[in-house]
């Protein structure tokens, strides 16, 4: 084969990534609804499994697609996404202190 600047290996990139894009673009969806998250955030969360689970992005979204039909996320990708999802949720809100749940007029 060709080195990687050369126009047969960019043909070979480019139906690569047509033919991957479809799957990947169904698993973004399936991250936005079950995470009620923004595109953004879905995308993030996709590359972000690909790289902790060390799985190319397609073959993580073709997991994540096929776990809507009833096929078990592999537990790699499982834990990677388990791991994101912490990542990118908000702190919990902070307990109000005891002093906060006092009124404004009310002696300490």
């Amino acid at each position: 084969m060709g080195d990687a600047g050369s126009p047969h290996a960019e043909l070979e990139q480019l139906r690569r990534a047509m033919e991957t894009r479809s799957v990947i673009d169904q698993a973004h969806g399936v991250l936005m609804a079950t995470y009620r998250c923004t595109p953004p955030a879905a995308w993030k969360l996709l590359v972000t499994v690909s790289q902790h689970a060390n799985v190319k992005l397609h073959k993580v979204a073709a997991a994540l697609v096929m776990s809507t039909q009833g096929e078990p996320l592999p537990e790699p990708l499982s834990s990677a996404l388990r791991g994101a999802l912490r990542s990118a949720a908000p702190p919990p809100p902070k307990a109000p202190s005891r002093r906060d749940a006092l009124p404004r007029d009310a002696a300490p």
